[in-house]
């Protein structure tokens, strides 16, 4: 087919690369306009844009789709350059614009979604995050039919995916990220035949943006809770706690985390155990072993090199 492929993060590129190596022909790519990254914070191309620069594919990068808009002479020139491209479908993932009617209309199958989530659950922005979070044990693709709602368009086809209990995001989205690309391959090679399934109105939920504003790490909640939001926020935006140094204080990243049982009463927050098998530290219900942090400026350590450097001793708070 020809395709126009809409899509920004690297989850997006997989899946444009696995169309391209079955011999589909993207004749357009829209992603998201270029954005300030790294320590100089110079403008950055998404991985989408890099891989169409890199096979010569052309790029449109609107800011706005919506003809009635903030934006309406990005959206009059990119309706332009989507007609122009004849494309049979528009193939959409992890893009970051609401698409309007008037683009759902214009290819004539129609636009087609890579969504990371068996919906209806986990609609919206990050639903590998939040699976994690929420301590589910089984997650997929979802390949839907676009339509004007958030994720609610019917399923064409479904591919399912366990998480695991050392499952990151990092590591999950890698997984989906391939498994999305097959599927997308699969079901553009029987289109015509799958049937369109109406998303079911129970266990609906949405997987709303992560906020940095989550960071912080609440020791009142349950160990476990903490245990599955440590690997959630990996690699984005990391759980944070304060630590009191010389000088002031500093925030730790925790990035690897085991739920265990109190073995002495403490309060929430307190260190009860630091060796090279961990950091562990009272919470509202168990204890979290920390077993690899990270200080400001530094790199991810285990918890035995970690203490090499910056002792943590039994009774010691990592509160505010």
């Amino acid at each position: 087919m020809r395709l126009i492929f809409a899509g920004t993060p690297e989850f997006a590129k997989v899946a444009m690369a696995a169309l391209h190596a079955a011999g589909h022909e993207i004749v357009l790519v829209l992603t998201q306009p270029d954005r300030p990254a790294g320590r100089g914070m110079k403008l950055q191309p998404s991985p989408v844009k890099q891989w169409a620069l890199e096979h010569q594919v052309p790029v449109s990068q609107p800011r706005s789709l919506r003809l009635d808009g903030k934006y309406p002479e990005d959206a009059a020139a990119a309706r332009q350059t989507l007609l122009d491209a004849k494309a049979d479908a528009m193939i959409v993932a992890a893009y970051g614009l609401i698409l309007p009617q008037w683009v759902l209309d214009l290819p004539p199958k129609g636009c087609l979604n890579i969504h990371a989530s068996l919906l209806p659950r986990w609609r919206g922005a990050a639903p590998i995050h939040r699976a994690i979070e929420a301590g589910d044990t089984q997650t997929g693709i979802t390949i839907m039919q676009m339509d004007a709602g958030l994720d609610t368009g019917d399923m064409l086809l479904v591919r399912t995916e366990a998480i695991l209990p050392t499952d990151t995001t990092a590591v999950l989205h890698d997984r989906l990220a391939e498994l999305g690309g097959q599927a997308i391959v699969q079901a553009l090679a029987v289109l015509d035949a799958l049937p369109h399934q109406p998303q079911p109105a129970e266990g609906v939920n949405y997987a709303h943006k992560i906020d940095k504003a989550e960071a912080a790490l609440d020791w009142a909640l349950s160990a476990e809770v903490l245990a599955r939001r440590i690997r959630a926020f990996d690699p984005f935006p990391g759980m944070t706690v304060p630590l009191t140094v010389a000088g002031g204080t500093e925030t730790l990243k925790l990035w690897q985390a085991v739920a265990e049982p109190l073995q002495t009463v403490a309060d929430p927050g307190t260190v009860v155990q630091a060796d090279a098998k961990g950091v562990r530290v009272a919470c509202g219900q168990g204890q979290l072993c920390l077993t690899q942090l990270q200080r400001p400026g530094g790199k991810r350590l285990s918890a035995a090199d970690f203490l090499h450097g910056c002792p943590l001793l039994p009774g010691q708070r990592l509160v505010a």
